[in-house]
């Protein structure tokens, strides 16, 4: 189930399964305009229901990384569909990827790091929807860049200080994510698929040292999280694997700072916050942050 401030408010936190009840719901009510970027697009409701917007006079536009194999099925569909799309231009020599995961309907958004894959809604993961107005603006914006770069007129954006941030171009995420760690007086409540960024590992444990409650969920499939688990409890940090059925994932990449939420696509890896594209978003609405909490506390307890 979606946790919400309010009925009806500016920012709602959805997690899990219910994720796909916001895009078709946000798909099928589009009036003016659907953007979406998508890392692994493969679920066919989801493109067929992209080509009926794009029936009814939806102005729809897609971007996929082409190295997926299901995304580069389902832009040619959308192809067929006559709906508008572009490949993601990719710089196979930094091993890059686009992985951000955007839809923007109307004046409403949604971010997070919930693939739009066909076994996607089986993973824990988590999407922030917001209508306020000046993060959907810069949403549009970054969504804008990427489609002129995809066509062949690259206009990066300058780095900006707020809550959307972005890397490749710019290092926006790693700042945010970092400065999340060294402000932290209280919490850091945190749920990563991957987590190898030895200067996060650093700084989680310079937050537990200075008096910090820091407690980390990492993915147990991920054999990647191995290192960062035993640097992490050799500094004193609480740590515990994710209880994952077999073919299941913990995919969130989310962050609790006292009172400031952080999650997006961006693994905490020198990949996710130095070379692939990616996206990520922050807010301190008290709905969203005390259902993540709440959440935490009961992933935490069933973890071990």
């Amino acid at each position: 189930m979606p946790a919400t401030a309010a009925l009806g408010g500016p920012v709602r936190l959805w997690q899990d399964a219910s994720i796909f009840q916001l895009v078709g719901g946000l798909i099928g009510s589009a009036r003016v305009r659907v953007l979406v970027e998508m890392y692994e697009l493969g679920r066919e409701d989801v493109v067929e229901q992209l080509g009926e917007a794009s029936g009814r006079g939806v102005a729809v536009r897609v971007i996929t990384d082409p190295t997926v194999g299901a995304s580069r099925r389902s832009a040619a569909v959308l192809d067929s569909l006559g709906v508008p799309q572009r490949a993601y231009p990719i710089d196979d020599g930094r091993h890059q990827i686009d992985h951000v995961k955007l839809l923007i309907v109307d004046e409403e958004a949604a971010v997070g790091g919930m693939n739009w894959g066909k076994h996607s809604d089986h993973n824990h993961d988590f999407v922030l929807e917001t209508r306020i107005a000046i993060d959907v603006d810069r949403l549009v914006q970054i969504f804008d860049q990427d489609w002129s770069l995809a066509g062949g007129r690259p206009s990066p954006l300058g780095a900006v200080v707020g809550v959307v941030a972005q890397t490749a171009p710019g290092a926006e995420i790693r700042s945010m994510l970092e400065k999340g760690l060294r402000v932290a007086a209280q919490r850091v409540l945190a749920e990563v698929y991957t987590l190898t960024d030895p200067q996060v590992i650093a700084e989680l444990v310079a937050a537990h040292r200075r008096g910090v409650t820091v407690r980390v969920l990492l993915d147990p499939n991920q054999a990647y999280n191995l290192h960062a688990y035993v640097l992490l409890q050799a500094g004193g940090v609480d740590v515990r694997w994710y209880p994952v059925p077999r073919g299941v994932l913990l995919h969130a990449k989310i962050g609790l700072f006292d009172g400031e939420l952080v999650l997006g696509s961006a693994n905490w890896t020198l990949s996710g916050l130095g070379v692939n594209h990616e996206l990520d978003i922050e807010t301190s609405d008290a709905g969203a942050v005390g259902a993540y909490a709440a959440r935490f506390a009961a992933d935490w307890a069933r973890s071990g």
